[in-house]
């Protein structure tokens, strides 16, 4: 793959889409994995359009949830638009998992034998502008002296390695457990859920960059939340989780949104 000067054409999307810039609500919502675009200087990375629409490529269900979710709390939501087969941003820049030669068992062709310029074309024009656009919605928040509660939207498949995953949920922290326990406790309550406490995963420094970054630095109550995929497929349980996070997120909001 020859080397471009731009990673990013006129032609290829934003790598930040921003919903209610201006919500009133003191939650903020980000989707780290939200879309599946591919810059077209990258061939969609030598894959067929399916493997891009798996899994491997987004999380599937997480930006209608998202902006649905946005819309009923009125919150700012930040979604970040390209596959994370390019760049995931949720990895530490250091980490194996930050540009993948394989995913699920899937080769990534236009991810092999990258060179440091190619690495830091994907860095400074996807994963550097999603991340200041977070920080700098923390900041200007900080300023005006606005409560914060981070939520990090993501969905999770029904199965994995050939292992089915009885959650419908999970609630994902690493050393602040404040807003997930009480997240929790709450969707638990719910009666009609199983809802993972780190499960199917769990927030570390070495795996993730969201949460050790723009919370727990700020020191800000926030929960990795994992949603499994069937389950937000389509519009209709799209909509139905945003109205039931919709409905949980303002009943704890006194508790943790305070300035």
């Amino acid at each position: 793959m020859q080397p471009v000067a731009t990673l990013l054409s006129p032609l290829d999307p934003a790598p930040v889409q921003v919903l209610r810039e201006g919500g009133r609500s003191p939650f903020l919502l980000i989707a780290d994995h939200a879309g599946r675009a591919v810059p077209s200087a990258l061939g969609r990375l030598g894959l067929p359009q399916s493997e891009l629409d798996r899994h491997i490529g987004w999380d599937i269900g997480i930006a209608g949830t998202t902006a649905r979710l946005s819309e009923r709390l009125d919150a700012c939501a930040i979604l970040q638009a390209y596959s994370r087969l390019v760049i995931d941003c949720n990895r530490p820049l250091d980490s194996p998992g930050s540009i993948v030669e394989r995913s699920d068992g899937t080769p990534v062709p236009g991810n092999l034998d990258l060179d440091a310029h190619q690495r830091a074309q994907r860095i400074a024009e996807i994963f550097e502008p999603y991340h200041a656009r977070i920080a700098a919605e923390l900041d200007r928040r900080a300023s005006a002296g606005r409560p914060v509660v981070l939520v990090a939207m993501h969905s999770f498949t029904p199965s994995m390695a050939g292992n089915d995953r009885p959650w419908h949920a999970g609630v994902l922290y690493q050393r602040d457990a404040r807003f997930a326990h009480a997240l929790l406790e709450a969707l638990r309550d719910e009666g009609d859920l199983v809802v993972g406490d780190n499960e199917p995963y769990r927030v570390s420094d070495a795996t993730d960059y969201a949460i050790p970054v723009h919370a727990e630095r700020r020191g800000l109550p926030h929960v990795e939340l994992e949603i499994r995929q069937d389950l937000i497929a389509d519009e209709a349980g799209q909509q139905a989780w945003a109205q039931r996070l919709a409905r949980l997120f303002t009943a704890l909001q006194d508790r943790f949104a305070r300035s």
